[in-house]
């Protein structure tokens, strides 16, 4: 194997087109702009997943995921649903309901941070950092 080979990846990429269009332009918008603030030391793709809900490990239905693999040698992933965007539109119309995707794949962006710096993840204080992301984000644009 070449060092090149043996070269661990880093950085943060959407993956497929399988979503929703609108969501996935919305999603590539946002990577970019957390490229650009947040330091992603080992790949995490973002795979979308053009169904209304993901199916974990642990068989519960959510509409986004982080896998944090055991071994770090091993990429992390995140899943996130985007078949219900045209709900989520019509019921809170087209911003409000990119800006909930948004928050989705943020929470995940969270979980990932925390297993870049402790090998574990949890839930508590997960929301509020999520929607702070959100918050710093709109303030660079007018749509997202």
């Amino acid at each position: 194997m070449t060092r090149a080979m043996l070269k661990k990846r880093t950085g943060l990429r959407i993956c497929g087109a399988r979503g929703h269009p609108v969501v996935r332009a919305a999603l590539l918008r946002y990577a970019s702009w957390l490229r650009m603030n947040y330091e992603f030391p080992i790949r995490v793709p973002v795979y979308l997943n053009p169904g209304e809900c993901i199916i974990t490990m642990s068989g519960s239905k959510v509409v986004a995921s982080f896998f944090a693999p055991y071994d770090r040698a091993e990429e992390p992933y995140i899943r996130i649903a985007t078949g219900d965007y045209p709900s989520l539109r019509k019921e809170l119309g087209r911003d409000s309901a990119l800006a909930s995707i948004i928050v989705s794949m943020s929470h995940e962006v969270v979980h990932y941070q925390q297993w870049i710096e402790t090998g574990e993840i949890w839930e508590r204080g997960v929301v509020v950092k999520a929607r702070g992301m959100l918050r710093r984000y709109e303030q660079t644009r007018a749509h997202p």
